[in-house]
């Protein structure tokens, strides 16, 4: 049975081999965080992110089809768990014949929910910019593509850019989903030491606290990034 902390400090031996476990894990599991966590968290946004432009874009189009497409996407992906999305792709498609690594697994599954989810963000940023913006641009003979690239679409990066950093935060702690299709990263990590160690508690602690670091490291770097937007916004 667990012993209470009075019975640890009673016991040195218990003590010191906590501390030698957390001491030789904290490198595994910060190298998991690094090297895949992270990793997979920033190759996940960057290719979501031009989903969800491509996705707002084709939502306000006005072309039907391209409407039609969009809404079903965001509706799927929103209307699931991410958790069943990961499960369908890792191990739902090799029954059809279709077998991806579980990184490559992941990727697809993290960019495709950041896809769904940014689209709405992006959206909203774009049908937040006045429509004065798009009739300057045409009255200086811009054509729709133009107007988008050049006037709208800048305004709009500004206006998305904290949503847009919440939603990487977020990424960030649910790349501890992809432990479930196998992916080595640090929640991972944490579960194969725990495996050895049968030291539960510890092991899923200093993994919380290591995602606590990063994301509040994260969280710092958005404050700072928004209060210069501000200057530009203002």
């Amino acid at each position: 049975m667990p012993m209470s902390p009075n019975n640890m400090m009673a016991n040195p031996d218990r003590l010191n081999r906590l501390i030698d476990i957390a001491q030789s894990s904290f490198l595994p599991l910060v190298k998991g965080a690094l090297y895949y966590s992270f990793t997979l968290a920033i190759i996940s946004f960057s290719i979501g992110l031009v989903l969800a432009v491509l996705t707002a874009l084709a939502r306000i189009s006005g072309i039907k089809p391209l409407v039609a497409i969009a809404r079903v996407y965001v509706s799927i992906i929103r209307g699931t768990p991410l958790l069943v999305q990961l499960f369908i792709i890792f191990y739902g498609l090799p029954s059809i014949g279709v077998r991806l690594d579980p990184i490559p697994s992941a990727i697809i599954g993290f960019s495709l929910n950041v896809g769904a989810y940014s689209s709405e963000i992006v959206r909203a940023a774009i049908l937040s910019i006045p429509k004065g913006q798009w009739e300057a641009a045409y009255a200086i003979g811009m054509t729709y593509g133009q107007a988008l690239r050049r006037v709208i679409l800048p305004q709009a990066a500004r206006v998305s850019v904290p949503p847009l950093s919440n939603s990487f935060i977020s990424l960030v702690k649910d790349t501890s989903l992809a432990a479930t299709i196998l992916v080595p990263e640090m929640f991972r990590k944490a579960q194969e030491i725990v495996a050895s160690t049968y030291e539960p508690l510890l092991l899923y602690c200093e993994a919380a606290l290591i995602y606590w670091v990063i994301c509040f490291v994260l969280s710092v770097l958005q404050d700072r990034i928004e209060k210069r937007l501000e200057r530009y916004i203002t």
